[in-house]
């Protein structure tokens, strides 16, 4: 576990800078399903899209796919500005919300939309190789259970190991209380079950960066269940986890966090083009 005060995460993170030339396209509300299953579920057809920031004159460029927060219940998809003008391109996915739905229909959203981006990014000049999933809160689980349980990405005969980096924000780590509320199970009353991220501990994960707030700002337990996670993927022989805790931030933790998102990212890029 490492802990930032603002000022040293201000100083020690500097991010690349990039030519001011590069310019920049977004689409918006592309189904990430396919025609068939979207004529068939209006509320799909509805929620179930994406937008895309890309960079239009650079080739072989790495990938964030964001998963929103909201607890499962709410919000919308984003294209974060932290995340815009760095050389990287940016997908802002929705998904399928409660009560509409109940789990696993959030979890089967994510694995689609990853899938769309592994079978899509090559065509608007992105590697497939440099893909990175991120979200915050619920956003975070989503991202987590994705990377973590194989079964969802290999429907679309996706190996989750492709993935070139997991980088939650403030994500639960056992099941969701969402799931739980849905089972009738209240929300102090933990559960690691397969809807728990902790449930699928693995020694051949991509790289893992949980990044949570302070713990004694943070929701329930939030930053506790990513130390756990922490310890687990260790003991199993995952060499690639670490934790970062952020000082004085609550679970609105994003911020901060945006500027180690794009250093994992950085770092990973230069380690697999070093190869």
């Amino acid at each position: 576990m490492k802990k930032f005060l603002v000022s040293i995460l201000a100083m020690g993170f500097v991010i690349g800078v990039y030519a001011q030339e590069t310019q920049y396209e977004t689409k918006l509300n592309i189904h990430y399903y396919n025609d068939s299953i979207n004529r068939l579920d209006s509320y799909i057809n509805e929620r179930c899209v994406l937008d895309i920031y890309y960079p239009k004159d650079k080739k072989a460029y790495a990938t964030v796919v964001w998963f929103h927060g909201g607890g499962l219940t709410g919000g919308s998809k984003e294209l974060p500005a932290a995340l815009k003008g760095k050389g990287i391109c940016v997908v802002g996915v929705n998904y399928r919300l409660y009560p509409n739905v109940k789990a696993p229909k959030y979890i089967e959203d994510a694995a689609a939309a990853v899938s769309w981006v592994f079978n899509n990014i090559t065509a608007l000049g992105g590697d497939s190789s440099l893909i990175f999933v991120s979200g915050h809160s619920a956003g975070g689980y989503l991202t987590a259970m994705v990377g973590l349980d194989k079964s969802w990405l290999n429907k679309y005969n996706i190996d989750a190991n492709r993935i070139a980096g997991l980088i939650p924000f403030s994500g639960q780590m056992i099941t969701h209380f969402t799931v739980r509320e849905e089972r009738g199970i209240p929300d102090k009353q933990p559960l690691i079950d397969n809807l728990a991220p902790l449930y699928y501990v693995r020694p051949d994960a991509p790289p893992l960066l949980l990044i949570t707030g302070d713990r004694e700002l943070e929701m329930l337990g939030r930053y506790e269940e990513n130390a756990y996670m922490m310890r687990m993927m260790k003991v199993s022989g995952h060499k690639k986890t670490k934790l970062y805790e952020l000082d004085g931030y609550g679970h609105g933790m994003t911020e901060p966090a945006f500027p180690l998102l794009l250093n994992e990212v950085r770092r990973i890029v230069a380690e697999k083009k070093a190869k």
